[in-house]
C-alpha cells in the first residue's frame, strides 16, 4: 500500500454533519492550546508545555475513524491527539494546572496524559518511546482477535531514534493491526527535517516491508479519508501501516522557545493553510453557512473558559498524597510450607511456573528473543509454544521493543512475561523500565495498570567476561515503582516468578544462570511466595548474615562451616530486593548485634550499603560491630579465570569475614 492522499476526501466529505463535527473537535484542539498559552503566561501553567496550534488536523482526521476499545499513543506534544480521542477538557485543564482534579491526579501534567479507559495510552516525554508502547498495545488486540487497532503518533524527529526502528519492525514481522503516524511539521526541536534524515518515510516503509500512505496533514478531510480506508484495512486482518501527514507547528519547539532558527516570514505563509480555515472552505463548498461555524465557535470558547474557570477553583494534591499510585496494593500471601515433594532443578521451576500462569490465565503471554520455536538459550522455556500456540512469541533482537511491548500491552489489560537474555542487556531497554514500566501508574494517577514481568539472568564464574556477568539489582531497585526479585533455589524461583506473574506492578525477576541446574525439593502446584518478604533460611544467635541470589547457597555454606567452630550465624535470604524487607532484618540485627551482607553485585552504591544504612539508621542501638559487607571490588567483570576467582566473594571469604565480626 502506497498511497499520496493529499486530494482524497474520503467518505466523509458527502456529509456536512460529521464535517462539522469534525470542524467542532479541531476547534475545541486549537482553543485548549490558545488557553494553554495564555496560562503559562500568566504563570497558571506549571512546567513544561508544546502546543500543537497548526497541526489539530492531523489529530482531528487520524481519531475520526476509531472507536472506544480503539488505541492510540501520543507524543510530548498531545493535547490535540488525547483530545480527539475523547477526552474531557476541563480535567485535562485541571491536569495542566496540577489540581487533585486532573485527569492523572496532578501526577502527569501536560506531557504525560493519559486515560486507557478511553484507549488512550499516554502522551509521552521520552521522544519515540509511544511507538514501542503501541506495538503492545497492538499485540494485546492482535491477541484478543477483537478487530481493534491503535494509532501511534509520532513526529519527525522521532525517526532517529532507534526505539522507531525496533517498534516497526516488531510491528511488521508480527504483522500488528498499528497505524503509525508521523505528524511531519519539518522540525526536529529547532533543526529542520532535512538535516535530521537522508531517507524518506516511503522509503522506510518500504524497508519494513509495510505499507505507507502520505497525506496533507492541514485538511482533515484528507486525513480522515485515507485513516478511514486504513483502519478497515487492519481491521479485515491487514498489517502495519506507515502514515505520514504534513503538517507544520506554529509555536515553537516549547511555549518560550525564542525561534531563532525559522523566519517570521516562513511561519506566516504555513499559517495560509491553516487547518480551521481549510475545513472551513470544505463547510462553506458544502453549503454550511459561516454563521453555523461561528456558533460552533462561540460554543467551544465558552466550554474551553469554562474548564479552565473550574480548575482555577480546585485544591492541589494534599502533602499526605505523595506516595498514591506509585505501586498497586498486592495481595497478601501467606508464607508457604517449605517444599517437600520430588527433586526438581531452577531451570525445571521457571517452565513450570510458566506453564501454570499460561494454563490458568489467558491474559498471560511470554515473548522474547528465541523464547518460542528455539525454547530459550537454556531450554528454560522449551514445548511451551507448541503447547499455547501464538502466546509464547519469539521477537527480534530488540530489547526497547520487547519491554515498550510488556508495557503496552499491560496497560491494555494483558499479563506479558518477557525476556532480556543477558541481564547486562538491561542497559539497551533502560528507558522502558525507567521511565514507562515503572513510572505510567504514578504519572497516570493510577490509570494506568501494570503487571508485567521481565525475566533476566545474571551469573559470573564462567568467564563471561564485563557485558555477560553484571548484578545490576541496586540500579534497578533504585527506580521508584519497580519490585525486583531474586530468588536463591528451585522452590522459591517457582513460588516467586508465579507471585511475580499474578502481581499487578512491574516486576523485574533475576535468575542467576548457574544455578539454573541447582536441584531441590519440588513444591506443590499451587506454591506461592509473597514478594516483599524476605525469609529467615538458618537461625542463628551471633552474626546476621543477609545474601541474596546464588550467593546464600554460599552464605549457608559459610554458616555450616562456622558452627563447627562455635559461631552462629543467622542467614536471611532477601528474595525480594526492592520493596525491601527491612523488619526482619532489623529484628534479626536486634537479637544478634552483628551485621555482614554478602552479594555478588560490586560493593560500591549496592544493595549492600543500603542495608548498612538501614543498620546504622534504625538499628545503631542494637550494634556491637561494625557492619560489614562481602562484595565484588568496583571493577568490571574479569575474563581471566584467576583474576575472576579473585573478584568474586566465595564462601571462604564470606566465612572469613564473619568469623572476624563475631569475635569483635
Amino acid at each position: 500500500m502506497t498511497t499520496d492522499a493529499a486530494v482524497q476526501a474520503g467518505p466523509a466529505s458527502g456529509h456536512t454533519d460529521q464535517l462539522l463535527e469534525m470542524y467542532r473537535r479541531m476547534r475545541r484542539v486549537r482553543r485548549f492550546e490558545e488557553r494553554a498559552s495564555e496560562l503559562y503566561k500568566a504563570t497558571e501553567i506549571p512546567g513544561f508545555l508544546h502546543l500543537s496550534i497548526g497541526q489539530e488536523a492531523s489529530a482531528v482526521g487520524a481519531c475520526w475513524p476509531l472507536g472506544p476499545r480503539d488505541g492510540i499513543t501520543s507524543t510530548h506534544r498531545g493535547h490535540g491527539h488525547v483530545l480527539a480521542k475523547g477526552l474531557d477538557v476541563a480535567p485535562m485543564m485541571a491536569e495542566l494546572m496540577g489540581k487533585e482534579a486532573g485527569t492523572c491526579h496532578g501526577r502527569g501534567g501536560s506531557m504525560h496524559i493519559a486515560d486507557p479507559g478511553l484507549g488512550i495510552y499516554g502522551a509521552n516525554g521520552i521522544v519515540g518511546a509511544g511507538l514501542p508502547i503501541a506495538a503492545g498495545v497492538a499485540t494485546a488486540a492482535k491477541l484478543r482477535d477483537a478487530g481493534d487497532v491503535v494509532v501511534a503518533f509520532f513526529g519527525d524527529g522521532a525517526v532517529a531514534q532507534g526505539m522507531f526502528h525496533e517498534a516497526v519492525n516488531l510491528a511488521a514481522v508480527w504483522d500488528l493491526p498499528v497505524v503509525f503516524l508521523c505528524e511531519n511539521n519539518h522540525y526536529s526541536e529547532f533543526s529542520p527535517a532535512a538535516e535530521q534524515h537522508r531517507a524518506a518515510l516511503s522509503a522506510r516503509a518500504a524497508g519494513y516491508g509495510i505499507g505507507y500512505a502520505h497525506v496533507d496533514g492541514n485538511d482533515v478531510l484528507a486525513v480522515a479519508g485515507l485513516m478511514t480506508d486504513v483502519v478497515a484495512r487492519l481491521r479485515a486482518g491487514g498489517g502495519p501501516v506507515l502514515v505520514e501527514a504534513e503538517t507544520y507547528r506554529w509555536h515553537g519547539h516549547y511555549e518560550g522557545d525564542p525561534e531563532r532558527y525559522r523566519s517570521a516570514e516562513e511561519v506566516a505563509e504555513a499559517k495560509e493553510r491553516d487547518p480551521l480555515l481549510v475545513a472551513r472552505r470544505h463547510l462553506a463548498a458544502a453549503g454550511v453557512p459561516a454563521a453555523q461555524a461561528d456558533a460552533v465557535d462561540e460554543e467551544i470558547d465558552k466550554e474551553i473558559e469554562a474548564a479552565v474557570q473550574w480548575a482555577r477553583s480546585l485544591p492541589e494534591p494534599a502533602p499526605e498524597t505523595l506516595y498514591d499510585f506509585v505501586s498497586a496494593p498486592r495481595p497478601a500471601l501467606p508464607e508457604p510450607a517449605p517444599a517437600a515433594g520430588e527433586v526438581f532443578r531452577s531451570m525445571d521451576a521457571v517452565r513450570l511456573a510458566l506453564e501454570h500462569e499460561l494454563a490458568a490465565d489467558p491474559g498471560v503471554f511470554v515473548a522474547g528473543i528465541d523464547v518460542g520455536a528455539g525454547g530459550n538459550v537454556f531450554g528454560l522455556t522449551r514445548g511451551l509454544a507448541q503447547a499455547f500456540p501464538g502466546r509464547v512469541r519469539d521477537t527480534p533482537i530488540s530489547e526497547s521493543a520487547i519491554i515498550g511491548t510488556a508495557v503496552g500491552a499491560a496497560m491494555a489489560g494483558m499479563k506479558p512475561v518477557v525476556e532480556v537474555m543477558y541481564m547486562d542487556f538491561i542497559g539497551v531497554c533502560l528507558d522502558m523500565l525507567l521511565n514507562q514500566a515503572a513510572k505510567l501508574r504514578f504519572m497516570t494517577g493510577g490509570r494506568a495498570s501494570m503487571p508485567l514481568v521481565v525475566r533476566t539472568q545474571f551469573g559470573a564464574g564462567r568467564s563471561s567476561g564485563s557485558q555477560h556477568s553484571q548484578s545490576l539489582e541496586a540500579l534497578l531497585a533504585h527506580i521508584p515503582g519497580l519490585t525486583v526479585v531474586m530468588p536463591s533455589n528451585p522452590a522459591d524461583t517457582y513460588g516467586l516468578l508465579r507471585a511475580a506473574i499474578q502481581d499487578p506492578n512491574p516486576v523485574v525477576f533475576v535468575e542467576n544462570r548457574l544455578q539454573y541446574g541447582l536441584k531441590g525439593p519440588k513444591p506443590p502446584a499451587d506454591h506461592l511466595i509473597p514478594l516483599g518478604k524476605a525469609k529467615v533460611v538458618r537461625e542463628g544467635t551471633d552474626v546476621t548474615l543477609v545474601s541474596w541470589s546464588r550467593m546464600v547457597q554460599d552464605a549457608l555454606a559459610a554458616a555450616e562451616s562456622l558452627a563447627a567452630e562455635g559461631v552462629s550465624v543467622e542467614v536471611i535470604d532477601l528474595r525480594t530486593i526492592a520493596p525491601l524487607d527491612r523488619e526482619t532484618v532489623l529484628a534479626s540485627l536486634a537479637k544478634t548485634n552483628r551485621l555482614v551482607i554478602a552479594h555478588e553485585a560490586v560493593r560500591d552504591f549496592g544493595v549492600g550499603a543500603e542495608l548498612s544504612a538501614l543498620a546504622v539508621d534504625e538499628g545503631f542501638w542494637h550494634l556491637d560491630a561494625p557492619v560489614t559487607r562481602v562484595a565484588a571490588p568496583p571493577t568490571p567483570a574479569p575474563y581471566a579465570p584467576s583474576l575472576e576467582r579473585l573478584w568474586l566473594p566465595s564462601r571462604d571469604t564470606i566465612a572469613d569475614t564473619v568469623r572476624r565480626i563475631a569475635a569483635v
